[in-house]
C-alpha cells in the first residue's frame, strides 16, 4: 500500500493507495486502486486533463467536492469527474473512508 503525504495544497493528513491493476490496464486507464482516507484526512482538490475519474464508496462517509459543489457521500455512492473538471474528498468522520478509484484515459 502506498502512503501519500499531503504536505502542501488543500489536503489534510495522509491517505493510502492500494493499486489493484497496473500493467493490465494497457494504457486505457491510469489508475484502478483502493483508497483509504483516515479520519480528518483528505484527498486534495485536483483537476483532470486528458482523463476522467470515478469513485465508488465502499465504507465510511465523506464530503465530496465536485467543482465547488459539496455533498455527503457514503458506502454505495458513486461519483464521476469528467475530463476538464476537478474534485476532492474529505473524511470528517471518526472511521476510515474507503473507496475504489478508477481513472480512465481520454
Amino acid at each position: 500500500m502506498q502512503r501519500v503525504s499531503e504536505q502542501s495544497g488543500n489536503g489534510n493528513g495522509v491517505f493510502y493507495i492500494e493499486h489493484i491493476l497496473k500493467e493490465e490496464l494497457a494504457g486505457k486507464c491510469s489508475l484502478y486502486a483502493k483508497v483509504t482516507v483516515p479520519p480528518k484526512a483528505s484527498v486534495p482538490y485536483h483537476e483532470h486533463h486528458g482523463d476522467s475519474e470515478n469513485y465508488y464508496i465502499l465504507a465510511g462517509e465523506g464530503v465530496y467536492d465536485d467543482n465547488g459543489v459539496k455533498r455527503t457521500v457514503k458506502a454505495g455512492d458513486s461519483t464521476w469527474t469528467p475530463d476538464g473538471s476537478g474534485h476532492s474528498i474529505e473524511n470528517l468522520s471518526d472511521t476510515d473512508l474507503v473507496f475504489m478509484a478508477l481513472i480512465i484515459n481520454s
